[in-house]
């Protein structure tokens, strides 16, 4: 039975009292050479750590940041794309008429979009597509008709290389958190890590090191997921999702079966990850709060429809039946 009732607190954000720079709450660890000030990559993760590190530590040597951005990526707050692509849509996420059918219509002709940066929530009771949206946006699923864009990229028709260059971009955070059993915590982020020629050893335990500081975890490096409670382990799938570099994250129902305390902190460190990293998100959730709390859009699906698409602040001026009745029973929670 996972044991969710341990009280665990993130590392809060501060604000540096004289250059408002909001900073992870976490000491850098030490390694690697050169300043951040002349690293030649500069990514959005990669310039908040640079005016961090300099404020805090001036003359500091690279850190772990260092060794995993040193791949130069855009993040979501960037451009996103390389002159070389032939962009198909100018939003970095979009469902342009979607339809999929399995023993019944699932996604019947359901747009929507989100721009780099954003966070988007998709609810609904279950089974009305939620995750088949998700697996749309993974290339796991094809749509029957309809177009499906992801990083600005149309990816409906796409081959196993252009879904393979997609999902370096884009990452999954899996409800089970989809961990591997037999290996660490920390192996387990060092699996992300492992076809990084650029990186040595002691680079890799930097990064690992980093990341389980950003959510909290050290003291749990050397756990095996079995031993981990249901929140932790997506704390985890959240570590292991940073390493890869995306520019975007997909929750799928993170704060289900975990207790308040734990949701809480879970949806602090997507709030962190939104703000300080600019990420763009999606989130699947029937947490109300947590969507009133990442999101900046919603959608809300419904026999097959996406009976509200817009800002998170005018769902509940729907006259919809259905939202006001999913608003109406949250409010009995």
């Amino acid at each position: 039975m996972n044991d969710d009732s341990r009280a665990h607190k993130f590392p809060r954000a501060r604000i540096h009292p004289h250059n408002g720079l909001m900073q992870l709450g976490f000491s850098s660890a030490h390694g690697g050479g050169g300043q951040h000030y002349q690293c030649q990559y500069e990514t959005n993760i990669h310039a908040f750590v640079c005016q961090r590190e300099a404020t805090l530590r001036p003359g500091a040597n690279s850190t772990w940041y260092h060794h995993l951005m040193r791949g130069g990526f855009n993040l979501a707050g960037g451009n996103g794309r390389s002159e070389s692509e032939s962009p198909g849509s100018s939003h970095y996420i979009e469902f342009a008429h979607v339809y999929k059918t399995f023993d019944y219509p699932v996604l019947d002709d359901v747009s929507f979009y989100l721009d780099a940066g954003e966070t988007l929530a998709i609810i609904g009771r279950s089974g009305v597509g939620k995750s088949v949206s998700l697996q749309h946006i993974m290339g796991f699923l094809k749509p029957d008709a309809g177009r499906v864009y992801v990083s600005y990229q149309d990816i409906t028709d796409g081959d196993d290389a252009v879904l393979r260059k997609i999902r370096k971009k884009v990452t999954m955070v899996f409800q089970s958190g989809a961990l591997f059993d037999s290996l660490t915590v920390r192996e387990n982020i060092l699996f992300s890590l492992e076809l990084r020629e650029d990186y040595n050893a002691a680079n890799k335990e930097e990064v690992v090191h980093g990341l389980l500081q950003i959510v909290g975890l050290t003291d749990y490096k050397d756990t095996y997921p079995a031993d981990l409670s249901t929140g932790y382990k997506r704390a985890v799938a959240i570590a292991r999702a940073l390493a890869a570099q995306p520019e975007c994250i997909l929750y799928d129902e993170p704060t289900t079966m975990v207790d308040p305390i734990m949701a809480d902190h879970l949806g602090e460190l997507m709030v962190r990850l939104k703000t300080q990293l600019q990420l763009t998100g999606v989130v699947v959730t029937h947490d109300l709060d947590l969507m009133r709390r990442v999101a900046d859009k919603v959608v809300v699906l419904f026999e097959g429809n996406a009976i509200y698409f817009g800002p998170v602040a005018g769902l509940e001026k729907s006259e919809h039946p259905h939202i006001q009745e999913f608003l109406a029973m949250d409010s009995l929670v």
